[in-house]
C-alpha cells in the first residue's frame, strides 16, 4: 500500500469512524462536556478580538466549502464570468486572513494569560496547531494556486463524494500540489479530533433558541433613589 492510498483511501474512513464512534461515546458518557468550555469569565477582552473574527471568518469559509460540495456545477457556472470569479476569490481570501487573525489572537491569549493557561489542556494546543496548519494551507493555496474554488469543485469535490460512495478516487488528488494535499488530509485530521477536543461544541448549535417562546426579563433591582427604609 502506497502513502497516497493510506492517506487518501484509508485514513478518511479511520477519521470518520473515530468521529462517529467517539462522538456517541462522549455523548452517552459525558454529554455535559458538549461545549466549548468557555473561559470568557476568566478573561473577556482578548477573547473578543480572537473569537469574533475567528467565528465570522471560519463560518464564511466553511459555508463556501459546503456550497461547493453540494452544488459544484453551480460554482463552476458562477466562475464562468471573470468578475464573479474575482469577487468570490477575493472574498474568500479576505475571510481567510480574518480567520487567521482570530486564530492567532486566540493562541496568543492561551499562551500569555495566566488564568486561561490554567484551564488549557494539551489537546487544546493540538487542536489549535492543527487548525493553524489548516488555515495557513488554505491561505497558501489561495495566494499561490489561483482560482481554488474552480479546482475544488472540479477535483476535490468528486474525490470527497467518492469517499461517501466507498469508491475513493485517489487519482483525483494524487497529483495535486503538496499544500493542497496537506489541506485535504488536515480536514480529516480535524474530523478525527472532533470528539476529543472542544471542537465537539460544533455539534451543539443551540437551534432550540430559534423556536423557543419569548422570555420576559424583569430587572428586579431596586434603585437607590426608590429604596424604601
Amino acid at each position: 500500500m502506497t502513502a497516497e492510498q493510506l492517506l487518501f483511501g484509508v485514513f478518511p474512513y479511520v477519521a470518520l469512524a473515530l468521529a462517529i464512534v467517539g462522538t456517541f461515546w462522549r455523548y452517552y458518557n459525558n454529554r455535559f462536556s458538549y461545549s466549548s468550555l468557555s473561559s470568557q469569565f476568566l478573561e473577556n477582552r482578548q477573547l473578543f478580538w480572537g473569537s469574533v473574527p475567528w467565528h465570522y471568518g471560519i463560518l464564511f469559509i466553511l459555508t463556501g466549502h459546503l456550497v461547493g460540495f453540494l452544488i459544484p456545477r453551480g460554482v463552476l457556472l458562477w466562475n464562468g464570468a471573470p468578475l464573479r470569479l474575482y469577487v468570490l476569490e477575493a472574498s474568500a481570501l479576505a475571510f481567510g486572513f480574518l480567520t487567521l487573525w482570530g486564530l492567532l489572537a486566540l493562541m496568543f491569549r492561551r499562551a500569555t494569560n495566566k488564568r486561561v493557561k490554567v484551564v488549557t489542556s494539551p489537546m487544546d494546543w493540538v487542536l489549535l496547531l492543527v487548525l493553524l496548519v489548516q488555515v495557513v494551507a488554505g491561505l497558501w493555496i489561495a495566494v499561490f494556486y489561483r482560482w481554488g474554488s474552480s479546482w475544488y469543485a472540479g477535483f476535490a469535490v468528486p474525490y470527497l463524494w467518492s469517499i461517501f460512495y466507498f469508491r475513493p478516487q485517489i487519482d483525483l488528488v494524487s497529483n495535486l500540489p503538496f499544500m493542497v494535499q496537506t489541506h485535504i488530509v488536515g480536514a480529516f485530521v480535524l474530523v478525527a479530533l472532533l470528539p476529543f477536543t472542544r471542537l465537539v461544541h460544533f455539534l451543539s448549535v443551540p437551534l432550540g433558541y430559534i423556536f423557543r417562546p419569548w422570555q420576559v426579563v424583569v430587572w428586579n433591582r431596586t434603585s437607590p433613589a426608590r429604596k424604601e427604609f
